[in-house]
């Protein structure tokens, strides 16, 4: 089959593309990504040695390229990881969230309802339910749970969910949504908490959490989220929606001290900062029915998995320090520049 992989210089898209590599070698990867400020397309190195993957620099918004790519490739499937995703960004400047998860998103499915897919597939997140209250662990998100967005971010990836659907409904085009909890390991862009944690606890820089890191989440392993993915793109039902999370919940401040403790670095480094406007209290997945009908469930408990990223980023030192320091965006033109 071809796969088309949008987003895929990203955290999460790049981890899925070399899941796909690995497990299904038959199949061959197109990824399409804009490479904006969390696209490094040094995160494909290796990807691009493989004869069954081909990169393509371009933006899911834009028609033109998006419409010449499909008339290519002629693509079976498509998994759309391409979105603006860091909440404090889309605080501050809303407009390209909109134009990018959802206007984008609507491209990308009249270029699938013109050349004809056997499935389209949303990424998207448990944000869109908004969040529950700290004094109720009995609570989760299932797939029934109303839509209740807190930023522009998750308004923007909510309404994305809604316009799949109604394609689903409307044209009868074969869709399907995974709604995932925070993912975690390798490639993750600096700026989120885990990585940012990392970063800055191995410079011994002050670690800055936010209120007084009581904020839950429930973490799971990016390589868990892949495999829940590719189950679901391939046999999961067409227009149904389907929670992904870890069973892996943790405040804010218990992971950044379980960084520390790993890294061998003091608590004394947290510094708690002004909470950032509506920011959620607490994520939780029920992943029942994905479990239930595909059989899935997470394999990573968060105490190997974090051991796992650490490791990770202390191997990987060149990759996030070129992104701390802005020299991974000049990457694209230097290394691929003429020959892409």
């Amino acid at each position: 089959m071809n796969i088309i992989v949008t987003g895929g210089a990203g955290f999460i898209g790049s981890n899925f593309i070399y899941f796909e590599l690995d497990k299904h070698p038959e199949d061959r990867i197109i990824c399409l990504d804009a490479l904006t400020y969390c696209g490094n397309l040094a995160t494909l190195d290796e990807a691009m040695k493989n004869p069954q993957f081909r990169f393509v620099k371009g933006d899911i918004a834009d028609r033109e390229t998006v419409f010449s790519l499909f008339e290519e490739e002629k693509p079976d499937i498509v998994v759309n990881f391409a979105a603006e995703s860091h909440v404090d960004r889309s605080i501050d400047n809303p407009e390209i969230f909109l134009k990018t998860n959802i206007m984008g998103t609507q491209v990308l499915m009249d270029a699938c309802r013109k050349y004809g897919i056997t499935r389209y597939h949303q990424v998207s997140t448990d944000e869109v339910y908004g969040d529950l209250p700290l004094d109720r662990p009995d609570l989760f998100f299932t797939e029934d749970t109303p839509i209740h967005t807190s930023s522009p971010y998750s308004s923007s990836k909510a309404g994305a969910d809604l316009l799949v659907l109604a394609y689903y409904r409307t044209y009868g085009l074969p869709v399907s949504i995974t709604r995932c909890s925070n993912n975690y390991g390798p490639y993750h862009f600096p700026e989120k908490l885990i990585p940012l944690m990392i970063s800055r606890a191995l410079a011994d820089e002050a670690l800055p959490v936010y209120g007084k890191g009581e904020n839950v989440r429930d973490w799971l392993y990016v390589k868990d989220h892949c495999s829940a993915i590719d189950l679901v793109m391939r046999k999961g039902q067409v227009g149904e929606v389907y929670n992904v999370g870890g069973h892996n919940e943790k405040t804010n401040l218990e992971v950044v001290e379980t960084i520390l403790q790993q890294l061998g670095k003091p608590e004394s480094l947290i510094t708690y900062v002004t909470d950032r406007p509506g920011h959620d209290m607490r994520y939780a997945i029920d992943p029942t029915k994905i479990h239930r009908e595909l059989g899935w469930l997470p394999e990573t408990k968060f105490e190997d998995g974090i051991k796992m990223t650490i490791q990770w980023y202390l191997d990987n030192k060149e990759w996030w320090q070129n992104i701390l320091s802005g020299e991974y965006q000049n990457y694209f033109e230097k290394m691929y520049g003429e020959r892409l």
